[in-house]
């Protein structure tokens, strides 16, 4: 019988349960990517929040 584990987020290696990632490298990957998604959701919802201002201008203040 298979030993309780999950497997790591980066490369898929089985780790124990109290573990993030299997190493320092995949850890560092990790963080990357989630630097990353954090950007693009930030630069993603100020993308929003300009085409809804534009389309609020263009509503009121177009002749």
């Amino acid at each position: 019988m298979v030993d309780i584990h999950k497997h790591c987020p980066v490369c898929g290696t089985p780790i124990p349960l109290d573990e993030i990632t299997c190493s320092n490298k995949c850890q560092n990957v990790l963080m990357e990517n989630q630097a990353k998604m954090k950007r693009s959701r930030i630069l993603l919802f100020i993308v929003m929040i300009i085409f809804i201002i534009v389309f609020v201008f263009m509503m009121f203040f177009n002749k």
